[in-house]
């Protein structure tokens, strides 16, 4: 129990990244609140603009200088999803920690289901999609492929059909803020974290509002790091195609020479050598594309860079919440 004139510790801190999403923001703010003063617990929500350019970031301040437990947090650009992710852990002090989407295909009105979870002594609620209205077929074949392949190839199980759609503890939302890698695939890293996890299935819905901002490559290259950053099952591969392009090529040289000696048959060389080169040339491609992407990988991790660079955080305290917060530049990294 707080003593007298300690303020009351934050039960619930709900994380939101967004880009580009004014026209959902009045919806999502509405909904989280029906949600969420019912509980009545101490709650704040991060909302972490990544860089918008429709003025999310405007209506994110007008919401923070009004109500005190808004945390608006702008970036100084854009910095994708994941690091506005991580920023949005970083700056949270909730007991608890809800990580949610902007777009409302996550219903908010499943916090309670989740915190009664978490109250039964699960640090983590996974939270898994059941059914994904409003998205293509092939969206959803290529998801349901991609967990399968991505754990097939990782060390460690990261559950399939979920999203960044979870609750967690604090003392999980501490540990992965100890991880310190720039290439960050969160679905990944949460799962590395492990304690003990419950499991929600859910329906997902459509958007509310607005148009995705994940396209095809888009969520081909996030596929690709969650791949690079839990395996290196790749670079095996890399070394048996050149295991295996040896040993044909010297099977095949090795048949030629006893054709021509057993049989006198000439040697046949320009199709032959054009096969084998183009063939070769293709895997020695493949090969040093795959070991150059964990370079890379490797490249920047060593530059040790932040993961974001704040613009700005306002919150109004809440006794003078009529009064805007003093924007602050700043840089922030990830605690070590």
């Amino acid at each position: 129990m707080a003593e007298p004139g300690t303020p009351a510790r934050v039960a619930l801190s709900v994380v939101i990244p967004l880009y580009n999403e004014r026209e959902v923001l009045p919806l999502l703010y509405e909904r989280l609140t029906d949600v969420l003063k019912p509980l009545a617990i101490r709650y704040e929500l991060v909302l972490v603009d990544d860089g918008s350019r429709d003025n999310s970031g405007l209506y994110l301040l007008e919401l923070a200088t009004s109500h005190p437990e808004v945390k608006a947090v702008r970036l100084s650009r854009n910095f994708g999803k994941e690091a506005a992710l991580t920023a949005g852990l970083d700056l949270s002090v909730g007991e608890a920690v809800v990580v949610l989407d902007a777009d409302l295909q996550d219903p908010p009105e499943l916090i309670a289901q989740m915190l009664a979870a978490f109250h039964a002594g699960s640090d983590i609620v996974c939270m898994k999609r059941r059914s994904r209205a409003g998205e293509s077929w092939h969206k959803r074949l290529s998801a349901h492929l991609f967990y399968r392949l991505l754990n097939r190839l990782s060390h460690i199980e990261i559950p399939a059909d979920t999203g960044d759609f979870r609750l967690m503890s604090r003392r999980a939302v501490d540990a992965l803020k100890q991880l310190p890698e720039r290439n960050r695939y969160m679905k990944g890293l949460f799962a590395w974290v492990g304690l003990p996890t419950h499991v929600i299935e859910y329906d997902r819905d459509a958007r509310a509002s607005g148009i995705t901002k994940w396209n095809g490559l888009k969520l081909l290259g996030l596929a690709f790091e969650g791949i690079t950053s839990f395996s290196v099952t790749p670079l095996r591969w890399a070394t048996v195609m050149g295991l295996v392009g040896a040993l044909v090529g010297l099977s095949f040289g090795f048949w030629i020479v006893v054709d021509a000696l057993l049989h006198g048959n000439p040697v046949g060389g320009y199709p032959s050598l054009i096969a084998v080169i183009t063939f070769l040339g293709g895997v020695q491609l493949l090969s040093i594309g795959v070991v150059g992407e964990y370079v890379g990988k490797t490249y920047f991790e060593t530059k040790q860079r932040p993961l974001y660079v704040l613009r700005d955080v306002v919150q109004s305290p809440p006794d003078t919440a009529s009064q805007p917060a003093a924007d602050q530049d700043a840089v922030h990294t990830p605690a070590p």
